[in-house]
């Protein structure tokens, strides 16, 4: 150890109460709003397996350090197979269009080229905590939650709604523009759900 470091350590103490030093801070929880689903949508390995065959919830989490244990243990974003998905949804919605909580509404979506490698990390955990800490949205309460996929052609996150009022949709898709690090001239878009089986169909908006 060199002197002036020797020098620098000299300094540091613990006298003070700290998260380290109080275990009942220590163990404590931080809550969230609300409680949360991971699901994870394998590749299909034959014909015969359908979206329901794939689809898997994998855990159910509300406090930011089950998040963190969660996030630090599955596989990072850049590190799927092509054909797979994650989602993270409020309990109680499925990641289908069907679901209720879903039917009304839509998604914001960003497509990006899949040789952005390990860079997709940072984007995808920044949408997750954007949407499990709802700075995503202010009293909206629009949000159902985020998807990703990967794709051959491209890796896109995209944000789900409960519904398609534009009032609502503009601050969301705003927000997700800084969230994703996304400049003026890429743009993000809104498609219903019910538009997005339609062939041909225009997103209802574009930011």
């Amino acid at each position: 150890m060199s002197e002036e470091l020797s020098k620098q350590t000299e300094s540091l103490s613990l006298d003070k109460e700290t998260v380290l030093t109080n275990k009942s801070e220590f163990t404590a929880k931080h809550p969230l709003n609300n409680k949360w689903t991971l699901w994870y949508t394998k590749p299909q390995v034959n014909k015969s397996e359908n979206w329901h065959d794939l689809l898997k919830p994998v855990i159910t989490f509300s406090s930011v350090e089950e998040f963190w244990g969660i996030y630090n243990s599955i596989p990072p974003a850049n590190q799927l197979p092509l054909k797979s998905d994650y989602h993270l949804f409020k309990e109680g919605i499925k990641p289908e269009w069907e679901d209720e909580q879903n039917a009304k509404g839509g998604k914001w979506q960003y497509s990006f080229s899949n040789k952005i490698g390990p860079a997709i990390n940072d984007l995808w955990l920044r949408g997750l905590l954007s949407v499990i800490g709802e700075t995503i949205e202010d009293e909206e309460d629009e949000v159902n939650g985020i998807v990703l996929n990967v794709r051959r052609q491209a890796i896109r996150i995209g944000v789900w709604t409960k519904d398609c009022d534009n009032a609502k949709l503009r601050t969301v898709g705003e927000r997700l523009k800084k969230v994703l690090k996304l400049s003026d001239d890429q743009k993000i878009d809104f498609m219903s759900h019910d538009d997005s089986g339609k062939k041909g169909a225009e997103p209802q908006l574009v930011l």
